[in-house]
């Protein structure tokens, strides 16, 4: 077996020639794997962008078998970039960053899906992230950065709004004069008899209920978004939620969390602030593993590359998820 200075040598003797192959963005030494198991031998490590199949290349592109009698491994490691933090400006932005309709702060961009009628490429993310919890209008500005992050509609926007599922809120701020009116009234009477209490009228619908919490931008330029979310890939499918399920997110806030799934059709009551609340039906419930900002993460199984929900509220203990499945049915996209 040769020893790591030989092979270290023969690498550097041949790393000029590997790096000019395309798809190839490193060179190093390590062990080799042979259906992902470490055999023991050390190896040229030659680091593709993507590993593809020798029949899919051609021959000026396929990396030898072995230099100077020592074999070589090719190991997959996407695009390699300098480190950015998540609240800057990402372009093309993968999903993981920070994002926002140009009204609110900032949510996460969750990934890219497609149109299951256009087959164009969208944004997917929370509706409060995108669409302003129901208060905007399609062709709104979609800001990366958001803005609470430094985004501008001058400078930033990189998409515009397509579509969303209406939050349906079982509790609102009054639209009828008569209700403000007697709450104003009787807050006139209760002041001029010293009391301390006041009335506030409310918009009550309690049967009022949801599932998902989703909206999709169109980019302006297709090639300003990446299929992969950092420091996770690309994924590729779906997985249901199951009782005591490892998974992961990664989000603007608080980067690459992982969690456990903890409970499955959840029935839980959101509050979107301003008096504003929201009861959802058939949610999923994990673990504490996100903060504000992360709202609009993909959760993806933590041994796949399988979405399992959409994150949309949480707090300092617990992080609820609508299941990915409703997501995309509501939305007509697919992963």
């Amino acid at each position: 077996m040769s020893s790591h200075e030989e092979v270290r040598q023969v690498k550097q003797e041949h790393s000029s020639v590997l790096l000019k192959l395309p798809n190839v963005v490193g060179v190093g030494v390590g062990e080799k794997e042979s259906a992902q198991v470490k055999t023991g031998e050390l190896s040229v490590v030659v680091l593709v962008r993507r590993k593809l199949p020798l029949a899919a290349l051609p021959a000026e592109a396929v990396v030898p078998r072995e230099v100077n009698g020592v074999r070589t491994d090719v190991v997959e490691v996407g695009d390699l970039r300098a480190q950015q933090v998540r609240t800057a400006r990402w372009r093309p932005a993968p999903g993981g960053v920070s994002i926002g309709h140009y009204l609110i702060t900032a949510g996460t961009l969750g990934c890219v899906v497609r149109d299951r009628t256009t087959g164009e490429r969208l944004i997917l993310s929370n509706n409060h992230v995108l669409a302003n919890s129901n208060d905007a209008s399609p062709g709104d500005a979609i800001l990366q950065p958001g803005p609470a992050d430094g985004g501008s509609v001058a400078n930033d926007r990189i998409a515009t709004l397509l579509r969303f599922c209406p939050i349906d809120f079982s509790a609102a701020p009054p639209t009828c004069g008569i209700a403000q009116g007697v709450a104003s009234f009787a807050n006139f009477l209760a002041e001029l008899v010293g009391s301390s209490h006041r009335l506030q009228a409310i918009q009550v619908h309690p049967q009022a209920v949801n599932l998902v919490d989703a909206a999709v931008a169109r980019p302006d330029v297709d090639t300003d978004v990446l299929n992969e979310i950092l420091e996770i890939g690309v994924v590729s499918g779906t997985v249901p939620a199951t009782l005591g399920m490892q998974v992961r997110k990664s989000g603007r806030t608080t980067e690459l969390t992982t969690g456990t799934i903890n409970v499955l059709d959840a029935t839980v009551s959101v509050s979107y602030g301003v008096g504003r609340t929201a009861t959802f039906e058939n949610q999923i419930v994990a673990g504490p593993m996100s903060q504000g900002g992360d709202s609009g993460s993909l959760v993806v199984a933590a041994d796949s590359l399988n979405a399992v929900g959409l994150l949309f509220a949480g707090s300092e203990q617990t992080t609820i998820l609508n299941p990915i499945q409703a997501v995309l049915d509501c939305l007509q996209v697919d992963l």
